[in-house]
Protein backbone atom coordinates (compact mmCIF):
# COMPACT_ATOMS: atom_id res chain seq x y z
CA UNK A 1 0.00 0.00 0.00
CA UNK A 2 1.56 3.26 -1.11
CA UNK A 3 1.64 5.67 1.65
CA UNK A 4 1.89 9.74 1.15
CA UNK A 5 4.19 12.05 2.51
CA UNK A 6 2.16 14.94 4.36
CA UNK A 7 4.27 18.46 5.19
CA UNK A 8 3.70 18.74 9.01
CA UNK A 9 2.91 22.89 8.84
CA UNK A 10 -0.25 21.41 5.55
CA UNK A 11 -1.29 18.62 8.32
CA UNK A 12 -1.95 21.03 11.07
CA UNK A 13 -5.48 21.38 12.45
CA UNK A 14 -7.35 24.22 11.68
CA UNK A 15 -8.24 26.70 14.17
CA UNK A 16 -11.80 25.73 15.91
CA UNK A 17 -12.70 29.56 15.78
CA UNK A 18 -13.65 31.49 12.62
CA UNK A 19 -13.57 34.82 12.87
CA UNK A 20 -14.73 35.01 8.57
CA UNK A 21 -16.89 31.85 6.75
CA UNK A 22 -15.62 31.18 3.59
CA UNK A 23 -17.56 29.54 1.32
CA UNK A 24 -17.56 27.89 -2.16
CA UNK A 25 -20.61 28.96 -4.13
CA UNK A 26 -19.82 29.41 -7.97
CA UNK A 27 -17.63 27.39 -10.61
CA UNK A 28 -17.06 29.47 -13.71
CA UNK A 29 -17.07 27.20 -16.83
CA UNK A 30 -16.27 28.27 -20.48
CA UNK A 31 -18.31 27.58 -23.39
CA UNK A 32 -18.26 28.30 -26.70
CA UNK A 33 -22.29 28.50 -27.20
CA UNK A 34 -24.55 30.05 -24.59
CA UNK A 35 -27.48 29.04 -25.52
CA UNK A 36 -26.25 25.61 -26.09
CA UNK A 37 -24.85 24.90 -22.86
CA UNK A 38 -28.02 26.35 -21.64
CA UNK A 39 -29.96 24.15 -23.19
CA UNK A 40 -27.69 21.35 -22.18
CA UNK A 41 -27.72 22.16 -18.28
CA UNK A 42 -31.50 22.69 -18.21
CA UNK A 43 -31.63 19.42 -19.37
CA UNK A 44 -29.62 17.86 -16.63
CA UNK A 45 -32.81 18.87 -14.68
CA UNK A 46 -30.39 21.65 -12.71
CA UNK A 47 -32.21 25.05 -11.44
CA UNK A 48 -32.31 27.62 -13.44
CA UNK A 49 -30.79 30.94 -11.27
CA UNK A 50 -30.25 33.98 -13.82
CA UNK A 51 -29.75 34.83 -16.88
CA UNK A 52 -28.87 38.06 -17.58
CA UNK A 53 -27.51 40.55 -20.43
CA UNK A 54 -26.35 43.48 -21.35
CA UNK A 55 -26.53 44.18 -25.56
CA UNK A 56 -24.78 41.72 -27.26
CA UNK A 57 -21.72 42.47 -25.13
CA UNK A 58 -22.09 40.42 -21.91
CA UNK A 59 -23.90 37.04 -20.74
CA UNK A 60 -24.31 35.49 -17.46
CA UNK A 61 -26.39 32.35 -16.77
CA UNK A 62 -26.42 30.39 -13.48
CA UNK A 63 -27.29 27.44 -12.84
CA UNK A 64 -27.31 24.93 -9.40
CA UNK A 65 -27.26 21.03 -9.22
CA UNK A 66 -29.67 19.69 -6.81
CA UNK A 67 -29.08 19.86 -3.16
CA UNK A 68 -25.79 21.38 -4.10
CA UNK A 69 -24.52 24.76 -2.44
CA UNK A 70 -22.61 25.78 -5.58
CA UNK A 71 -23.44 27.25 -8.69
CA UNK A 72 -21.91 27.43 -12.17
CA UNK A 73 -21.68 30.20 -13.87
CA UNK A 74 -21.29 30.65 -18.17
CA UNK A 75 -21.88 33.03 -20.41
CA UNK A 76 -20.26 35.73 -22.54
CA UNK A 77 -17.12 37.82 -21.57
CA UNK A 78 -17.17 36.42 -18.30
CA UNK A 79 -13.83 34.16 -18.33
CA UNK A 80 -10.88 34.17 -20.41
CA UNK A 81 -10.74 30.03 -20.14
CA UNK A 82 -10.86 28.01 -23.53
CA UNK A 83 -14.53 26.92 -24.38
CA UNK A 84 -14.01 22.98 -22.69
CA UNK A 85 -10.90 23.72 -20.74
CA UNK A 86 -12.67 22.94 -17.26
CA UNK A 87 -12.05 19.27 -16.35
CA UNK A 88 -12.45 17.41 -13.26
CA UNK A 89 -15.77 19.07 -11.65
CA UNK A 90 -17.05 16.94 -9.37
CA UNK A 91 -20.61 15.87 -8.48
CA UNK A 92 -21.08 13.76 -4.93
CA UNK A 93 -24.03 11.74 -4.90
CA UNK A 94 -24.90 9.17 -2.25
CA UNK A 95 -25.88 6.29 -4.80
CA UNK A 96 -23.99 6.02 -8.27
CA UNK A 97 -26.06 4.34 -9.93
CA UNK A 98 -28.96 6.21 -9.36
CA UNK A 99 -27.42 9.35 -10.28
CA UNK A 100 -26.47 7.38 -13.81
CA UNK A 101 -29.77 6.35 -14.49
CA UNK A 102 -31.39 9.95 -14.23
CA UNK A 103 -28.94 10.99 -16.72
CA UNK A 104 -29.49 8.55 -19.08
CA UNK A 105 -33.41 8.74 -18.59
CA UNK A 106 -32.69 13.03 -19.54
CA UNK A 107 -30.94 11.76 -22.64
CA UNK A 108 -27.57 12.29 -21.57
CA UNK A 109 -24.44 10.29 -22.40
CA UNK A 110 -22.87 9.11 -19.12
CA UNK A 111 -19.68 6.53 -18.88
CA UNK A 112 -20.38 3.47 -17.25
CA UNK A 113 -19.10 2.98 -13.77
CA UNK A 114 -15.00 3.17 -12.64
CA UNK A 115 -12.84 2.60 -10.22
CA UNK A 116 -9.04 3.46 -9.72
CA UNK A 117 -6.40 0.64 -10.27
CA UNK A 118 -4.98 0.19 -6.50
CA UNK A 119 -1.38 1.47 -6.46
CA UNK A 120 -1.33 1.69 -10.22
CA UNK A 121 -1.82 5.74 -11.71
CA UNK A 122 -0.39 5.97 -14.34
CA UNK A 123 -2.21 4.84 -17.57
CA UNK A 124 -3.90 5.79 -20.53
CA UNK A 125 -7.05 7.41 -19.29
CA UNK A 126 -7.95 10.78 -18.73
CA UNK A 127 -6.44 11.64 -15.02
CA UNK A 128 -9.09 12.15 -12.32
CA UNK A 129 -8.61 11.62 -8.24
CA UNK A 130 -7.11 8.21 -8.75
CA UNK A 131 -4.63 9.00 -11.21
CA UNK A 132 -4.94 7.74 -15.17
CA UNK A 133 -5.97 4.28 -14.64
CA UNK A 134 -9.85 3.58 -14.84
CA UNK A 135 -10.75 0.11 -13.89
CA UNK A 136 -14.27 -0.79 -14.89
CA UNK A 137 -16.94 -1.47 -13.08
CA UNK A 138 -18.15 0.42 -9.12
CA UNK A 139 -15.16 -0.45 -6.50
CA UNK A 140 -15.96 -4.10 -5.78
CA UNK A 141 -15.86 -3.13 -2.56
CA UNK A 142 -18.31 -0.07 -2.66
CA UNK A 143 -15.72 1.71 -0.56
CA UNK A 144 -16.67 5.46 -0.32
CA UNK A 145 -15.01 7.81 -2.80
CA UNK A 146 -13.83 4.98 -4.87
CA UNK A 147 -17.01 4.66 -7.61
CA UNK A 148 -16.97 6.95 -10.65
CA UNK A 149 -18.88 7.85 -13.55
CA UNK A 150 -18.09 10.70 -15.84
CA UNK A 151 -19.84 12.92 -18.52
CA UNK A 152 -19.24 16.00 -20.66
CA UNK A 153 -20.75 19.12 -21.60
CA UNK A 154 -21.60 20.36 -25.07
CA UNK A 155 -18.26 21.71 -25.08
CA UNK A 156 -16.13 19.26 -23.93
CA UNK A 157 -15.94 20.57 -19.63
CA UNK A 158 -15.62 17.57 -18.20
CA UNK A 159 -17.83 16.17 -15.10
CA UNK A 160 -17.63 13.15 -12.63
CA UNK A 161 -19.89 11.38 -10.36
CA UNK A 162 -18.31 10.35 -7.21
CA UNK A 163 -20.07 8.37 -4.91
CA UNK A 164 -19.70 8.93 -1.47
CA UNK A 165 -21.81 7.47 1.46
CA UNK A 166 -19.58 7.86 4.53
CA UNK A 167 -17.56 10.92 4.74
CA UNK A 168 -13.99 10.57 6.42
CA UNK A 169 -13.31 11.56 9.83
CA UNK A 170 -13.24 15.41 10.60
CA UNK A 171 -15.07 16.57 7.55
CA UNK A 172 -18.57 17.36 9.33
CA UNK A 173 -18.64 18.06 12.64
CA UNK A 174 -20.78 15.39 14.44
CA UNK A 175 -22.99 17.80 15.96
CA UNK A 176 -23.78 19.02 12.65
CA UNK A 177 -26.15 16.15 10.81
CA UNK A 178 -27.64 17.77 7.59
CA UNK A 179 -29.21 16.64 4.43
CA UNK A 180 -28.83 18.51 1.30
CA UNK A 181 -32.22 16.58 0.12
CA UNK A 182 -35.03 14.07 0.76
CA UNK A 183 -32.85 11.57 -1.46
CA UNK A 184 -29.76 11.73 0.32
CA UNK A 185 -31.53 11.21 3.43
CA UNK A 186 -33.50 8.47 2.33
CA UNK A 187 -30.32 6.48 1.18
CA UNK A 188 -28.90 7.11 4.21
CA UNK A 189 -32.17 5.81 5.62
CA UNK A 190 -31.90 3.00 3.78
CA UNK A 191 -28.57 2.35 4.53
CA UNK A 192 -29.15 2.35 8.37
CA UNK A 193 -32.05 -0.39 7.53
CA UNK A 194 -29.50 -2.71 5.81
CA UNK A 195 -27.05 -2.39 8.88
CA UNK A 196 -29.88 -2.62 11.30
CA UNK A 197 -31.10 -6.28 9.74
CA UNK A 198 -27.22 -7.35 10.05
CA UNK A 199 -27.42 -5.91 13.97
CA UNK A 200 -30.52 -7.66 14.81
CA UNK A 201 -29.43 -10.92 13.17
CA UNK A 202 -25.99 -10.77 15.56
CA UNK A 203 -28.36 -10.09 18.48
CA UNK A 204 -30.77 -12.30 17.82
CA UNK A 205 -34.11 -10.55 18.30
CA UNK A 206 -36.05 -7.32 17.27
CA UNK A 207 -34.48 -4.29 18.54
CA UNK A 208 -37.22 -2.17 20.14
CA UNK A 209 -34.87 0.96 20.01
CA UNK A 210 -34.31 0.75 16.42
CA UNK A 211 -35.14 4.63 15.80
CA UNK A 212 -32.49 5.68 18.11
CA UNK A 213 -29.96 3.00 16.51
CA UNK A 214 -30.92 4.41 13.00
CA UNK A 215 -30.31 8.05 14.38
CA UNK A 216 -26.72 6.88 15.90
CA UNK A 217 -25.84 5.37 12.72
CA UNK A 218 -26.76 8.02 10.28
CA UNK A 219 -25.49 10.89 12.69
CA UNK A 220 -22.24 8.55 12.72
CA UNK A 221 -21.96 7.94 9.35
CA UNK A 222 -21.60 11.75 8.01
CA UNK A 223 -19.39 12.53 10.55
CA UNK A 224 -17.03 9.47 9.54
CA UNK A 225 -16.86 8.03 13.40
CA UNK A 226 -17.00 4.42 13.75
CA UNK A 227 -20.59 3.14 12.84
CA UNK A 228 -22.40 1.01 15.38
CA UNK A 229 -22.72 -2.58 15.03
Amino acid sequence: MATLEIDRDAAVKPSTSRSVDMKLEVVVIPVSDVDRAKAFYARLGWRLDADFASGDDWRVIQFTPPGSACSVIFGKNVTAAAPGSARGLYLIVSDLEAARKDLLERGIAVSEPFHGGGDVHAGPDEPYLFGSVRVSGADPKRGSYSSFASFSDPDGNGWLFQEVTTRLPGRIAADDTTFASQTDLAAAMRRASVAHGEHERRTGGHDENWADWYADYIVREQAGQELPT
